[in-house]
């Protein structure tokens, strides 16, 4: 479980660090005017789009939750076996569990 969690913190940090430039634009475009504000509500109220930021949103909470993990475990806490198994788990059920509350109320 903690090789999986290890795995993940470097895949969702390395789509949020390459996918930061056009999140960039997107913010840029969607602050330009009225109009390409609403043009760019439109886009995402398109449910498929919304199921992409809901994974976008997944893997920053993901990234945060292990990130914080990680820090821990550099000033050598739960370093062992089993508390390393058990921050892994807590890692990936707070971070399940912020992107089903924060969805929620984003959808």
């Amino acid at each position: 479980m903690p090789g999986i969690v290890s795995i993940l913190h470097r895949i969702s940090g390395a789509g949020l660090f390459l996918l930061l430039p056009f999140l960039l634009f997107l913010l840029d475009r969607s602050l330009g005017s009225a109009e390409s504000f609403e043009t760019f509500s439109a886009v995402v109220g398109n449910p498929l789009v919304k199921l992409l930021l809901l994974g976008l949103l997944w893997a920053y909470l993901h990234h945060f939750c292990a990130g914080i993990r990680f820090l821990l475990l550099d000033l050598h806490i739960g370093g062992d076996l089993q508390p390393a198994r058990n921050s892994s788990r807590i890692v990936l059920i707070v971070s399940i569990a912020l992107t089903v509350v924060i969805g929620v109320k984003l959808w």
